[in-house]
């Protein structure tokens, strides 16, 4: 199971104990996977998935929120397909009468086909509710990546209008989502991980959060030791690259100049070296003696470098 299917049966179980915000979740779900079709005694609502936890959460808001469980069928629509699709709807043309009335659903505006209507403010007017009303969005048009890989989540909406709306939730609880249209849809997504973290917190998938948080911790610490053991490969490479180029600068200097001819603090520097080829600033600084720091070591050897430079010119 991807970790995206890991966050929608988490919220698929998660039981919405306040009416209200069961009519806000499954109000998300009908405007966003609801359908008008046709039945013997008229039209009626119906959800149709192949995903089982939203055909779950369905049921389970249905049966609280109306007092009967809905019908449902599942069938395969495609032959020798592995996911079968789920269909859940109101039992009459008088239920979804109620479901229309107690879901504030602008059933005049509503025609055969997909329901895409815009979920009734009156329904989001509690921080509770907009919670409610996130879970069942994401459930039914909601994924992430993993987060082992990338920090990503997204819901897809059919308009801008769709998108801009969810949007406007987000920020209810401070979290600034973005658009990008993508084909025929717009997609609203985040990329932070810290955003992602408060979104799961939110629509209390506290599993999923722990799981994202243990994800983060380790790769913040791979990052973190990647870092660390490229800097040191990379301070060690310096090191070999100037203690290389020292050492060739005073065997120069020992053929074409004579290391006698240098001056006393300069020829024991020049033998130090000599004598430890591979050795830091640091480690030569301790083996001088009388002892001495790294900017004089150092102060040393850049005079010795600056002799061989100018005896080649000359």
């Amino acid at each position: 199971m991807s970790f995206s299917q890991t966050v929608k049966s988490e919220l698929a179980l998660a039981k919405t104990p306040a009416r209200h915000c069961q009519m806000a979740e499954l109000a998300a779900i009908l405007q966003f996977c609801g359908q008008i079709v046709e039945a013997q005694d008229g039209y009626v609502v119906c959800v149709q998935t192949e995903n089982v936890h939203v055909a779950t959460k369905c049921c389970y808001l249905w049966k609280k929120i109306f007092g009967r469980v809905p019908d449902v069928s599942v069938a395969r629509t495609v032959p020798h397909k592995r996911t079968p699709v789920y269909t859940i709807r109101a039992v009459s043309a008088t239920q979804t009468e109620k479901v229309f009335l107690m879901l504030k659903i602008p059933k005049e505006k509503l025609g055969l086909g997909n329901m895409h209507f815009e979920t009734d403010a009156r329904l989001l007017k509690n921080n509770c509710c907009n919670r409610a009303y996130l879970r069942g969005t994401y459930l039914v048009i909601g994924s992430m990546s993993d987060p082992d890989k990338s920090y990503h989540m997204e819901f897809v909406c059919h308009s801008e209008h769709e998108a801009e709306a969810l949007v406007k939730i987000f920020a209810v609880f401070e979290l600034t989502a973005r658009i990008v249209q993508r084909k025929k849809y717009f997609v609203v997504y985040f990329k932070e991980g810290e955003q992602i973290v408060d979104l799961l917190n939110i629509m209390e998938a506290h599993k999923a959060l722990m799981e994202l948080e243990n994800a983060r911790i380790l790769k913040e610490m791979r990052n973190s030791i990647n870092r660390r053991v490229n800097c040191e490969t990379a301070n060690i490479a310096k090191t070999a690259s100037a203690s290389s180029k020292q050492t060739e600068d005073i065997l120069y200097l020992q053929k074409h100049y004579g290391l006698e001819n240098l001056p006393d603090n300069l020829r024991y520097m020049a033998y130090l070296r000599l004598e430890y080829p591979d050795a830091t600033l640091k480690e030569l600084s301790e083996l001088t003696d009388p002892p001495m720091g790294k900017s004089g070591v150092n102060h040393r050897l850049r005079k010795l470098s600056q002799l061989a430079e100018k005896i080649r010119g000359e």
